[in-house]
């Protein structure tokens, strides 16, 4: 099998693996004050620790949790609550209609109870224009919420111009980075956000496990009621294994990063130009994004045929987001930025990881071409 979704899971690394088994074997729970909670106390901050070093914070600033999705909904749902308590009516939010669906559905939630949301407007890259934000900006604007880097199509945002646009109107401002570590430089003092989302899966870590960064001085209330853990915003006992292994993984991601980026550029590259020489092939991603991903479109084909004719072929992709695989309707990505819904379903996504190579790319290229001709016969 050749590996190409690594935009839906990063392969836990043999470091992370490794890391996972041996704090996995402790016996403690991280809250409880006998000599085993502690060994197991220090595994999970050693693992935060890490993980803040890479993202250039202070530990003190990241809540663990089990992912992504859990950040986002946290997030978007704590500060609108609190925003609305305070005032007593619905106010207003700003994002995007490229977001990951653990945005959008929140968003959409919210304004089924009265809160006007609005979507800025892409390029046919998914790229936002910073002057758009800064009209969209009003009094009652409680939350902005723009991704740094997109899933589907690659695109980075200049998340420093944005949020400080947010930030000079003393709007918070949240943005999901998942894709980011790893690939893309992050500075979470530098970006100026209030508050970021990360994925240990992206980056070679276990699955159900990620970060919540919460400026410092900044108050988030819990969603969910319990315990005291992770300062009392995000009660549960914390996956000290799942932490400490996360820790690890980045630890390696960020060392290697530079080398990574080179890499990746250079398989997208061989990528498109192997993949350009398909009848009728349209490039989607974004030139100058993350070069992670790759996008296309192969019009006349469709999406779930050639994916099931890839995998036949040994070949692992995507349709978009592994969140939305199964429900059969067209990529909200895709619609966004221009395409019709017959193209957003003849389209493709491939993801490079480091392992990935330069043969793996080619018997990729030689797959596609197969699957397509045979999708459209």
């Amino acid at each position: 099998m050749i590996y190409l979704d690594y935009a839906a899971t990063h392969p836990m690394t043999p470091e992370a693996l490794a890391a996972y088994a041996q704090a996995a074997a402790l016996p403690g729970n991280p809250a409880s004050v006998h000599a085993a909670g502690q060994a197991a106390r220090e595994r999970l901050e050693e693992g935060r620790a890490r993980v803040a070093a890479a993202l250039r914070v202070d530990p003190r600033t990241l809540i663990a949790n089990g992912g992504g999705t859990e950040g986002d909904n946290h997030v978007l749902l704590s500060v609108t609550r609190a925003w609305q308590d305070a005032r007593g009516r619905p106010g207003h939010l700003i994002t995007t209609p490229t977001e990951h669906s653990a945005v959008l559905a929140p968003a959409r939630a919210l304004a089924a109870q009265g809160w006007q949301v609005t979507f800025l407007t892409p390029d046919r890259h998914g790229q936002y224009d910073p002057a758009e934000l800064a009209g969209a900006l009003r009094d009652d604007t409680a939350l902005v919420s723009i991704h740094h880097a997109n899933n589907e199509l690659g695109s980075v945002q200049d998340t420093p111009a944005l949020a400080a646009l947010a930030a000079a109107r003393g709007v918070p401002y949240h943005t999901d980075a998942v894709q980011a570590p790893g690939v893309l430089p992050v500075d979470l003092g530098a970006w100026g956000v209030t508050f970021a989302t990360f994925s240990a899966h992206k980056w070679g870590g276990p699955r159900g496990v990620g970060f919540l960064y919460v400026q410092r001085g900044t108050h988030l209330n819990a969603v969910t009621l319990g315990g005291g853990q992770e300062g009392g915003t995000r009660p549960g006992t914390q996956d000290t294994a799942g932490v400490y292994a996360a820790g690890v993984a980045l630890t390696h991601a960020e060392q290697t990063r530079e080398t990574t980026h080179a890499h990746l550029s250079a398989l997208r590259a061989r990528f498109e130009a192997g993949a350009r020489a398909i009848p009728d092939l349209r490039v989607n991603h974004a030139p100058h994004g993350s070069p992670k991903v790759a996008s296309v479109t192969l019009p006349g084909a469709d999406g779930e045929a050639l994916l099931m004719n890839l995998d036949m072929l040994g070949v692992a992709a995507s349709a978009g987001s592994a969140c939305s695989a199964g429900t059969m309707q067209p990529s909200h990505v895709l619609t966004a930025v221009g395409l019709n819904d017959a193209d957003a379903r003849a389209t493709l996504r491939f993801s490079f990881g480091a392992a990935t190579t330069e043969q793996d790319v080619d018997a990729a290229v030689h797959a596609l071409a197969q699957a397509a001709a045979w999708s459209r016969a």
